[in-house]
């Protein structure tokens, strides 16, 4: 599945719900749903910066694409990581290094988040970036 696909299939879900704790619970849940990330990798050096929460993400090349792993010890953070890797995940990094993220307007995230969380959420963009570009 595209970027686009996967886009439109995430506005889509954000669509139904008419108020912002309905969308903090659905973000909730994604993060739930988020697979454990193993011990050894919740290193300093996978720590996103300008998270007032602690989120680790990492990212490994398979084939020509990268997938990323990733945990948070709240669960809206890892909800938001949550978001970003089913978007992001499994694309090539060319793609993920170009991606505008124009998903996060489209589903009116940041308009819902803290100063703090969006600060966070505009780290966790810049890692997924960086792994891009070093894994292109």
């Amino acid at each position: 599945m595209s970027i686009e696909q996967k886009t439109a299939e995430l506005v889509s879900e954000f669509d139904l719900f008419d108020n912002s704790m309905d969308r903090y619970e659905y973000i909730i849940e994604m993060g739930k749903a988020l697979p454990e990330m193993k011990e050894a990798l919740k290193t300093e050096d996978r720590l996103v910066n300008g998270c007032q929460s602690k989120v680790w993400l990492d990212a490994k090349k398979e084939g020509d694409k990268l997938v990323f792993t990733a945990d948070s010890n709240t669960v809206i953070t890892k909800g938001i990581i949550a978001i970003l890797i089913r978007i992001l995940s499994e694309e090539q990094p060319k793609t993920i290094a170009e991606n505008n993220f124009e998903f996060i307007d489209k589903i009116d995230l940041r308009a819902h988040l803290s100063s703090q969380r969006s600060n966070g959420l505009t780290g966790m963009i810049q890692l997924m970036k960086q792994y891009a570009i070093k894994y292109s």
